[in-house]
């Protein structure tokens, strides 16, 4: 049965965001909308998870939780989804550290 999924990329290849907006509606750059299968959105996930490179890239999806959805993450970010007794929760990690004299990653 399909169900509402939302996508939300950062710093994506265009070929990723133009393969996404072939199954759903890319609302604002970078945000994506639409009603797939499971089947769909799984192999979605899959090819953003491996094309995502030096972005980011979260999926929004209904499961059967206590929030009633779930979320996946892909990429360089520094949000992690982490479960909390039955909820998750959005986990901030520090920003990597640069040395004197080094350029940031």
């Amino acid at each position: 049965m399909p169900s509402m999924l939302v996508i939300a990329t950062t710093a994506v290849p265009d070929h990723l965001r133009g393969a996404l907006s072939r199954w759903t509606s890319e609302v604002v750059p970078g945000i994506f909308v639409g009603t797939v299968s499971a089947r769909v959105r799984d192999q979605l996930w899959q090819a953003v998870t491996e094309t995502v490179g030096n972005g980011a890239a979260v999926l929004i999806h209904p499961a059967p939780t206590e929030q009633g959805y779930a979320i996946r993450t892909a990429g360089t970010r520094r949000r992690i989804p982490a479960d909390f007794d039955g909820l998750t929760l959005i986990r901030m990690t520090a920003p990597p550290q640069v040395k004197d004299g080094q350029t940031p990653p």
